[in-house]
Formats: structure tokens, sequence, C-alpha cells
């Protein structure tokens, strides 16, 4: 890898091999005779090569530094890879922010959503094996997998699900700091209703990618992370990249996640993102500039690495196809003209920039940002890792700038034009921030008491909102969140403005007979309705419920107990009705909010089935 970077470069790997070692001289000097003999054995082949790149890039350190200065970035990693060798490896700033330790080319990082590609590459090499196909509905090959309506289960393909053209949108806070498994993930895709026709809009989605990956197991017998470190990693000799945050900060070089507080420029550290088991086919990698060269020289050379066939070529070819246009947002909006007529195939986009075909994908994930990008007809490719959120446009904008460079072009100004949208986008929303609550209704109280909103809700997608009482203020529970409550107006509370999440706002709604009964939140795209979860009620107490009941006209129906389903009523001559439970011996129909079936009990013995609605009350004797 070193033979294939310049004098300079070389240097800065010594000087930062030499800071990583310095606790452990001896391996410092071995790392720095190796260093220095692979200088010596592969300068000829590749000095010619490494000197033009050189040139070109003069004045790109000097480019960088300033761009770290104006937009408050802690640290990024540069790599470049023109044919197929690791020209330019790089880091500029620090890893570690506060500890002032350096960014390197083996700086383990986050890659987040450039996870995808690897994940299609697997889901390829299944493909070739012919146990999936790219094109047949995914049902035919995975029985197991369910959508929303027979319409997605009868037409939804592997290539489908891997291009976000499935009409689902992403739904994130389903997965984002969630408990779910993979395999609970892969289940829930049958909640997710869609919100445009299929193969119609660009809808970005994670959990399709999940679901790929359970898939990846269903069909090789291996988890995911152990197919991608057997079929992809182990052949590219990417020994260290890892799967895991522990994984991670065992290694002695990593990034630390930092974030810009809202209302100024202060730079702070923030907890590294754990929660990726579930959704980890869509975003866990974690590698550096270094071991990510190996897969960008493979993916640029028809899956060849070190003289060898590492990745189906046939496969990288299907993954690079166009399968569904995007609009050109920057230039209709903006207009920025450079980037055009983009298009995601699986796991990657496509676009002409400036007249060159272009391939890249970003990723993101709190505190890491990361783009993978190369032009496959000038075969010149670039890496760049970034730490800080505000920092995460900075993937594009250096990527495109060393393109520039490259082929020669005039340098476009993505730096100076995105600086100044971020630096107004961040004072509008600061300003927006203490207009906070204009349309609160002064001098409302909660319709209930505090006690009253207190229990679990659920949505069968989102799972359980958790709503607590605490030292008489309401708490609010969901996945990792856990906030306070404070009174907005009437049946609305507000978590508190979280530095890095924001708000939640909960408003809960009653039912036609005055009880707390359900939450809505607005999560991801759309409003989320969660349900309130009823009381359990013991098995035994239910099957004492069932059995005959008699209608003032004389009509016999009955109570059907079904052991795990719960109670129903069955009239002569209709299909069972569903009972919900509601409170005690209360129940209602999915159909009727406003009619309570409620039991009577005296003496421990059931004798009537009560009907109110909102006209009267019926009494049916039990038979």
């Amino acid at each position: 890898m070193i033979c294939n970077n310049t004098h300079r470069i070389l240097q800065s790997n010594v000087s930062s091999t030499r800071n990583k070692y310095r606790s452990n001289p001896v391996a410092y000097r071995g790392q720095l005779f190796v260093a220095i003999l692979l200088l010596i054995v592969c300068a000829p082949v590749a000095h010619g090569q490494t000197q033009d790149v050189t040139s070109k890039l003069s004045g790109f350190d000097s480019y960088m530094e300033q761009v770290l200065k104006d937009w408050n970035t802690p640290g990024i990693g540069v790599g470049i890879v023109v044919n197929d060798k690791l020209v330019f490896a790089k880091g500029y700033g620090y890893r570690d922010y506060e500890k002032k330790l350096p960014f390197t080319p083996t700086t383990l990082c986050q890659i987040a959503s450039n996870s995808k590609l690897f994940t299609a590459v697997s889901a390829g090499m299944l493909v070739e094996e012919g146990k999936l196909t790219w094109d047949k509905p995914v049902r035919e090959s995975v029985p197991t997998i369910q959508f929303y309506n027979d319409q997605l289960n009868n037409n939804v393909t592997l290539r489908d699900m891997l291009s976000h053209r499935t009409g689902v949108t992403r739904h994130d806070l389903i997965w984002f700091r969630s408990p779910f498994t993979r395999k609970e993930l892969f289940e829930k895709l049958k909640y997710l209703e869609p919100q445009e026709p299929m193969r119609e809009a660009f809808l970005y989605n994670n959990l399709m990618y999940a679901a790929a990956g359970e898939i990846i197991e269903l069909k090789s017998g291996k988890r995911w992370e152990e197919f991608v470190r057997e079929r992809i990693f182990s052949p590219l000799g990417m020994n260290t990249t890892a799967f895991t945050i522990s994984d991670m900060t065992q290694h002695p070089d990593h990034g630390v996640p930092y974030r810009e507080k809202r209302d100024s420029f202060e730079l702070y550290k923030i907890p590294y993102y754990e929660d990726t088991e579930g959704v980890a086919p869509a975003g866990a990698i974690i590698s550096n500039i270094d071991e990510l060269s190996h897969w960008l020289i493979a993916l640029m050379n028809e899956g060849k690495y070190n003289g060898k066939q590492a990745l189906p070529a046939s496969v990288l070819k299907a993954t690079l196809q166009p399968a569904i246009g995007l609009p050109n947002t920057l230039g209709e909006a903006l207009g920025f003209w450079e980037l055009l007529n983009p298009a995601y195939g699986m796991g990657r986009q496509t676009a002409a920039y400036r007249g060159h075909l272009l391939t890249y994908h970003g990723g993101d994930l709190p505190g890491f940002h990361s783009q993978v990008s190369f032009m496959p007809n000038d075969k010149i490719g670039v890496i760049v890792l970034v730490i800080s959120d505000h920092s995460a446009p900075l993937y594009n904008i250096v990527s495109y700038n060393v393109y520039e460079r490259l082929l020669g072009l005039d340098q476009t100004p993505w730096s100076q034009r995105q600086l100044q949208q971020r630096l107004a986008g961040k004072k509008a929303a600061t300003e927006a921030r203490a207009k906070a609550g204009g349309d609160r209704v002064p001098n409302t109280k909660p319709s209930h008491s505090l006690a009253d909103y207190a229990g679990d809700y659920e949505n069968a997608a989102y799972g359980i909102l958790k709503i607590g009482l605490k030292s008489d203020a309401l708490q609010f529970g969901f996945h990792a969140f856990d906030f306070p409550l404070s009174h907005f107006h009437y049946d609305r509370f507000d978590t508190p403005d979280d530095e890095q999440y924001g708000k939640f706002s909960v408003n809960f709604r009653t039912n036609p007979q005055g009880d707390i009964d359900g939450a809505v939140i607005s999560l991801d795209q759309a409003e989320v309705v969660f349900t309130r979860k009823p009381e359990t009620l013991d098995p035994a107490l239910l099957e004492k419920l069932a059995g005959g009941y008699l209608t003032p006209t004389k009509v016999k129906f009955e109570v059907l107990y079904q052991p795990g389903a719960g109670l129903s009523l069955a009239f002569p001559g209709g299909p069972p009705i569903k009972l919900i439970p509601l409170k005690g011996l209360k129940f209602r129909t999915p159909q009727f909010a406003d009619i309570i079936y409620e039991f009577v009990m005296e003496n421990s013995k059931v004798t009537a089935l009560k009907q109110r609605n909102p006209s009267g009350e019926f009494t049916f004797p039990r038979q």
C-alpha cells in the first residue's frame, strides 16, 4: 500500500506511525523498516504515477486546511485511487478532537450507508449461485417475506428492495436507537404501507437493506456479518474492518464522534451510535481509508484485486445498472448544474459530473459521514471520511474538488456555496427555536389526571411507547429515548428540546367513553398512532367468559375463546367478530369504538353480557 504513495505521503504515514507506536519503540522501528523497504522496492513502479498525481494536487493541503477552518471540522480522511493503486492517503485534523490525536489513513470510522453496496454485492453472489434472482418476485425465493399487501407480495423483487423503489418510505425511527433484531425488523415489513406506487418514486429505505441481510442469512445459512467477512473482507485483505463499536474502539487508531452546538460553534463529543445490529446490512461497517481502498480498487477493476478475481464482475455490473431515476435537485433548487441526471442502481448511484460518469454513495450516522466514489471511464476513485455532523456536506465537496484537480478542470466553489447555506440554515434554525410554542393555547389543563395517561402504547411497526409517571410528571420512553414530558396545552405534552434530537410532541387521544386510549407522534414522514395496550387478562378468566348468551329477541349467540387470540362474538350466519380488551371486563370490536361489551359477574359467576352504545344499553343473559 505504501509503495503506491508519494514520498510526502509516506513521510506523513511514518510520522503518524511514530505517534501511534510512541509507547512501543520496538514496534515503531519494525514499522519504519518495512515502510522504508517498501519505498525502495516499489518506488520505480509507482514513481511516475504518483508524481503526476502530486503535481495535480498542488495546493490541496492548503485547501483542506482552509476547509477544516471554515467548516469548524474536527477531522477528515482522504484517499485517492488511480487505476489499481492507492496513490494518496492522508488525514487532516484530528480523529479525536479533545485529545488532539491526528486523523490518519488507518483511522477507523463508521462508514454507515456505504455498507449498502457490500450487501448488494453479497446478495448478487447468491444470485450467481442460483439461490436468489434480481428481477423475479423475491417471495419465489424467500416465501417467508411479507409486505403490506398482495400487490407488493406478488411483485417486489430483490432489485426493487435494493434500489429503493418499493414505494415504501424510510420509517427510520423503527430501527433508530431501537432494540429490534434483524429478524424482528424483517417481520415488520408487513406493517409498512406504501406511500407511492412501486417503481414510480425513489424512497430511501434502510429497512429493505436490513431485510436483504436477513435474506442473505436465510439463503446462505450464514449471518450477514459472517458472509461479508468471508466473501468480501478476507479476499480484499480488509482485516481490521469491523461491524461493532466495541471492535472499533479496541483498535488504537479510531475516530471519535463530534457535533457542533446548535446555537454556537462549540464542538462537543457525542456517544457512539451502537444500535446497529438489527439494521447492520444498511450501515454497520467500520473501516478506514487504507482498507476501503482495497474495496474501491476491486470496484474499479471489475472485481480484481492484487491480480486475483476477488468479486464477481457480473455482480458489480448489475449493481451499477440504473434502476430508478432521481430528480436534478441541485440544479432545479439551487442552480448548481455540475451534477446531472442521477440514478440509483443497487447500493450506489450514478450521475454525470461535468461530463464525466460518476458512481458514488454517501453514508451518515451520528458523528461519522463518508463517501466512496469513482469515475469508471477515467479510472479515478476518491474516499472521504468526515467527523462531525455539521460537516457532512464535505464528503461531496472534497470529492468534487479532487476530481476537478485530477481532471484538470477549473475548481467549482462548492465549499463557499454550501458553507453559505450551512450558516444561513444554522442562523434560521436558532431564530426558529426562539419562536417555538407560538401556537400554544394558554390556561388549558389536561383532560385527565396525570396517572390516567401512564401506560404502554403500541404500534405494530414502531413498537412500544412507554408513558410513565415520576414525581408528578409524565415520562416519555421510546426505544432508547428517555425524557420528561411537560404539559403544552389540552392533551398535548412535549419533551425538552434536546441538543441532539430536538423535541418529541405527544398528543393523547380519548375514546368515546372518555378514556385515554391512544397517542399520536409525528415520526419520520408521517404521524404514527400508538394504541394503548389493554390489561392482560388471565386465560382462565377469558375461558370462563366464553359461552352462550341470549338477545332480548331470543336469538342465541356465542362468545368464543381461542388461546392466544382471545374472545370473539359469533352470531348465527355471520363470521366471528373479535373482541378487543379495554379495561376490566370491558371490550370493543374493531369496527366500532362507541359500542362497548361488558361482562357481568356475580359471586365469581358470569351472569350476563351488556352492550352499550350511544342509543342505550342491552343485557344478554348467560345461557
